[in-house]
């Protein structure tokens, strides 16, 4: 599992690692920011969209990018596209790392991109990658010849020389701008350190989750000393939004149109994102973090060990998510794979947004909808009420609707619903629908409340209400989601029943 990327914040200086295909580029771009985050294969072309992330090098943080090999090809062909991406990443870049394979020695290309590098006006530090031990030490003064300045050996792989490389970005980087100065009698406020690592986990009282402006009859006695994990107590920060779906539904033109710039490589080749790329855009409401991903086949059809491994990272950008969309071909209608993929963004309790792509293709537009909805009714009642948005991202129409749905869904998978309010509905469900009888014995529920959101969860207390039948249980979750409107959101009911303190006494 990949530990979460940070996010690259605006203002900092950027550092571009640049060269031509399968010279250690991913490699050393995760060494540099202390995380895995790009996909590495040995063999060439595997990065193909710019990765970012962040690194702390002597104090400075960095904004890193990782681009696809340089190679020369025809601006329509698919490593044409690779190369105007990766060349635009030099524009923006403040150093650029131009990385060389110690072992292959310098080649052709090398050379042919050296000169385009220093066409650029850019600062550019001439790294030699896989110079491990003295022979590859050796062999990276060979770089000399390229006209870039003393090339700095290092193994990515094993960590060789990349303390001294650090300190050379840093010497490179733009000085820092002056801190200004605070005016008289106005107080200096220092800056937290950040944190990394999971939250730690508390536990929480039953009765410290219901205020007395809650609840006006105060929590049963026998339930106060209860005790909660709140494992994912919301926190202020970006909207994670993950765009998932089967190959060649158009989640990158869709992040594009989103964007509003060529940020990802599109075509009308299948499978072309590899890798999850998380990128900043920003609607009415503030800034969001969009994640494209790659396709989602079914499991059977998964031989390469980069698509395993493409998948795999598909699957932890949409746990670190918030609101997942899941892109669908409308022209195709809704596969029993994106069924799949929907009961996995159930499973993980994240909520959803179904985005019909190709809107304008379809022809009949009133059939397609109703099947969809049909579809959903019958094979995923678990998210009833999901928001559902049709659009063209290659034309852009329709694509203005998408943000503030996913916005509303975010809205209701955060909610609370006052315990009150909810023991009101819960006298009101149990009257509707007199309780079953189990093993002879009726269950009494006396209490309900929701332990947390993110997704919505509740707990239902009683004698013997972990033997509830799951018919009633969905009979509440549907009253839930109809009464305080959760809808296109999974919705969590634990059941709690009291314990006989004479249970496990013999005579």
């Amino acid at each position: 599992m990949r530990p979460e990327s940070p996010l690259p914040a605006s203002g900092l200086p950027t550092v571009v690692i640049a060269g031509r295909p399968n010279v250690g580029k991913s490699t050393l771009f995760n060494r540099l920011t202390g995380r895995r985050n790009a996909l590495v294969a040995d063999m060439p072309g595997v990065t193909r969209d710019r990765k970012e992330g962040e690194a702390l090098m002597r104090g400075r943080t960095v904004r890193m990018i990782d681009t696809a090999g340089l190679e020369e090809a025809a601006p329509e062909t698919l490593f044409g596209r690779m190369g105007s991406s990766s060349a635009l990443a030099v524009e923006q870049a403040d150093v650029v790392l131009f990385c060389v394979d110690a072992r292959a020695g310098i080649t052709p290309a090398d050379k042919h991109f050296a000169v385009w590098l220093r066409r650029q006006n850019r600062k550019v530090l001439l790294v030699a990658n896989k110079a491990e031990g003295k022979s590859g030490a050796a062999a990276a003064m060979e770089a000399f010849s390229l006209g870039l300045g003393t090339p700095i050996g290092v193994s990515a792989e094993h960590g060789e020389g990349i303390a001294d490389l650090m300190t050379e970005i840093v010497a490179a980087l733009p000085a820092l701008p002056p801190a200004p100065e605070p005016e008289e009698g106005e107080p200096v406020i220092e800056e937290a350190p950040r944190r990394r690592g999971k939250k730690e986990e508390k536990p929480v009282t039953f009765a410290s989750l219901v205020s007395e402006e809650d609840d006006e009859e105060g929590v049963p006695e026998e339930f106060a000393d209860a005790v909660f994990i709140e494992d994912e107590a919301a926190e202020p920060g970006l909207l994670r939004i993950a765009f998932v779906g089967r190959p060649n539904a158009g989640k990158s033109t869709l992040m594009n149109r989103v964007l509003g710039e060529e940020r990802m490589i599109t075509g009308p080749e299948p499978g072309l994102t590899r890798d999850s790329i998380a990128v900043l855009a920003k609607d009415e409401q503030g800034e969001v973090q969009l994640v494209d991903t790659a396709g989602l086949r079914r499991k059977a059809r998964i031989d390469e060990h980069l698509e395993k491994m493409s998948t795999s990272a598909t699957i932890e950008a949409l746990k670190r998510a918030e609101i997942v969309v899941l892109v669908v071909d409308a022209t195709l209608g809704l596969h029993e794979q994106d069924l799949q993929i929907a009961r996995l963004i159930e499973r993980e309790g994240r909520g959803c947004v179904l985005a019909l792509n190709k809107w304008d293709a379809v022809e009949d537009r009133v059939a397609t909808r109703q099947a969809i909805y049909d579809r959903l009714e019958t094979s995923l009642a678990q998210m009833r009420g999901i928001e559902v948005v049709s659009f063209s991202a290659k034309t852009g129409a329709g694509v203005n609707r998408l943000l503030p749905a996913v916005r509303r869904t975010a809205e209701v998978w955060n909610s609370r619903v006052p315990t009150g309010e909810l023991n009101r509905w819960f006298d009101m469900m149990l009257a509707r629908h007199t309780l079953p009888l189990v093993q002879g014995r009726r269950l009494k529920l006396r209490y309900i409340t929701q332990v947390k959101s993110r997704p919505p969860t509740f707990v239902v207390f009683g004698t013997r209400a972990e033997q509830l039948p799951e018919d009633y249980r969905r009979y509440l979750v549907n009253g839930l989601r109809e009464t305080f409107k959760l809808n296109g959101v999974p919705i969590r009911l634990q059941l709690r029943g009291t314990t006989n303190p004479y249970a496990n006494e013999r005579d």
